[in-house]
């Protein structure tokens, strides 16, 4: 009887890991492709509702305080671009921890925007970008043609740039 759990397990430890952060990259990537699409109505053409939440809705919640976004046009346009951008990087897996980790400083920038979104949304975001920054992409990327396992080596990370 205590057999069949260690084979479950060593069942279940012979996952590859490339599995689950190819999952962890679609999973990310999904909510914030589909979130970049609503703020277009053409290559480069920021839509009105964009502009209209930017300049409108959306608020800085910060130490009690609310505070308009700085240059809202100018952050509807980068979040626009970088909610397209990053996450066919992370689809790919090219520039995978650069990706996540650009998905995590919006995350932590929606947090601010929308407080009590955390529970559902910002903090399952957020643990998935912290997981691919730590981990990388895994072989099943590109990341993982460039780098064996998916990832810089720790000795290549460490090297200080020439």
């Amino acid at each position: 009887m205590s057999e069949l759990p260690r084979r479950v397990e060593a069942g279940l430890a012979a996952i590859p890991p490339s599995l689950p952060l190819l999952a962890l990259r679609l999973a990310l990537a999904v909510p914030f492709f589909r979130s970049g699409l609503t703020k277009w109505d053409g290559f480069l053409q920021l839509s009105g509702g964009a502009r209209y939440l930017f300049n409108e809705e959306f608020k800085l919640h910060i130490l009690g305080g609310v505070y308009d976004f700085p240059f809202p046009i100018f952050s509807a346009y980068l979040s626009g671009i970088a909610e397209i951008v990053l996450p066919i990087l992370l689809v790919l897996g090219l520039g995978t921890r650069f990706a996540a980790f650009g998905l995590l400083v919006m995350t932590a920038v929606i947090q601010l925007t929308i407080p009590d979104g955390w529970a559902n949304f910002h903090l399952p975001w957020a643990a998935m970008a912290l997981a691919l920054v730590v981990f990388g992409a895994g072989r099943l990327a590109v990341d993982g043609f460039l780098f064996r396992d998916g990832s810089v080596p720790a000795r290549q990370r460490m090297k200080p740039a020439a």
